[in-house]
């Protein structure tokens, strides 16, 4: 039951609304109730990627060349 919203009636998005409401109330009594810290899933700010330098991408890239360099060369 994937449905876009755009093909979602104004009636079915405010259904969806409310019950997002009532899901991220829920998850806030849940974690005043087990005594949680953390933020609920909802709230919880999206995750970083991380950010390689191009000295440590050239270095991963010749660890892998110089495996494969010797793989290549105990075939031979």
């Amino acid at each position: 039951m994937s449905a876009s919203i755009a093909s979602l009636s104004a009636q079915q998005l405010r259904r969806a609304a409310d019950i997002k409401d009532q899901v991220q109330t829920l998850e806030t009594e849940l974690a005043q109730i087990l005594g949680s810290t953390t933020k609920p899933a909802a709230l919880a700010a999206p995750k970083r990627r991380r950010k390689m330098s191009a000295a440590g991408r050239a270095r991963i890239s010749a660890a892998a060349k110089a495996r494969w360099a010797k793989i290549r060369a105990e075939k031979e």
